[in-house]
């Protein structure tokens, strides 16, 4: 199983930006689509982002098109999400994860989909 470390969380105002880094270890990373979600305070879990093994396929909730883009090296074995024009309700602790199932060739989104998970950064947004 791949160990994922998140980083780059931190406080900015609205209208700021950030980039998020996930780090993971293994030389299985570049075979696994990746995945960014988020969960606030009180809310359940909620998908934000995902890239396919190859790059190839992006996707995002609605809530984040435009303002976000997620990216890979698979070279760092990192995936990465900037995050611009951040909002208050952009406050959440981030959580990248690996999809469980090796060269998917489409883009998965739920939860249950992704076997291994990072411990998560916090993004504060101040209004």
């Amino acid at each position: 199983q791949v160990q994922l470390v998140e980083s780059g969380g931190g406080l900015v105002q609205t209208g700021g930006s950030l980039r998020l880094s996930c780090a993971a270890s293994g030389r299985t990373f570049r075979l696994h689509g990746m995945g960014w979600f988020r969960q606030a305070p009180g809310k359940e879990r909620e998908f934000v982002a995902v890239i396919t093994w190859n790059a190839g396929i992006t996707y995002y909730t609605d809530s984040v098109k435009g303002r976000f883009t997620i990216s890979r090296d698979n070279a760092k074995n990192t995936v990465y999400l900037q995050m611009n024009s951040l909002k208050p309700e952009d406050t959440a602790v981030y959580y990248c994860a690996s999809d469980s199932v090796a060269l998917r060739g489409r883009p998965v989104t739920a939860g249950s989909d992704f076997g291994s998970w990072g411990q998560g950064t916090q993004v504060t947004v101040s209004s």
